[in-house]
């Protein structure tokens, strides 16, 4: 989008209360890990971004997968069905914190046993909320439909981060 930046890493408790909905979930890690960065922003020279991504099912919410027993697992869930992503952004400053959270809709065919596995395998998609990227392998394949933002599904949807950065000038 024509910013530099740097990425810079402090590790946060992702824990939530289980009675939030996706949407609060989402926004609040994304302000937790904002938070972390309030020495940061303090000198006024400097704009922080932290995101969450959720996939949700239902009422159920799909983590990073600890293993390929829990990545088959939700890969089946998602397999024939539909799913929302909710990415939840914050951007801080020293003059506060400015956060919104974006929804997409994505559609799953079916996938088979063989698909699943392979994807496992080839992509160790253990880092990605519902164990699956987009923009890997299983999204080329898997994916029949997106109602929204493909790159919220990606993690951060841009169009909205860049009208929200335009009022900041740095």
């Amino acid at each position: 989008m024509g910013f530099e930046f740097d990425i810079k890493i402090i590790p946060t408790d992702e824990g939530y209360d289980a009675s939030m909905s996706p949407m609060e979930i989402a926004s609040s890690i994304a302000i937790k890990k904002a938070e972390q960065f309030k020495e940061m922003v303090a000198d006024g020279k400097h704009l922080v971004i932290t995101a969450d991504t959720i996939v949700s099912i239902g009422s159920q919410i799909l983590n990073k997968p600890a293993d390929h027993a829990e990545a088959y697992k939700m890969l089946k869930l998602l397999s024939g069905n539909k799913h929302t992503v909710y990415t939840g952004v914050c951007i801080a400053t020293n003059k506060g914190l400015d956060f919104f959270v974006q929804g997409t809709d994505v559609y799953f065919n079916e996938l088979t046993d063989e698909e699943i596995n392979y994807y496992i395998e080839k992509c160790q998609p253990f880092d990605k909320a519902g164990s699956y990227g987009v923009q890997e392998w299983v999204g080329y394949i898997g994916i029949k439909k997106i109602e929204g933002c493909y790159f919220n599904v990606m993690g951060l949807p841009l169009n909205e981060l860049y009208k929200r950065l335009k009022k900041y000038s740095y």
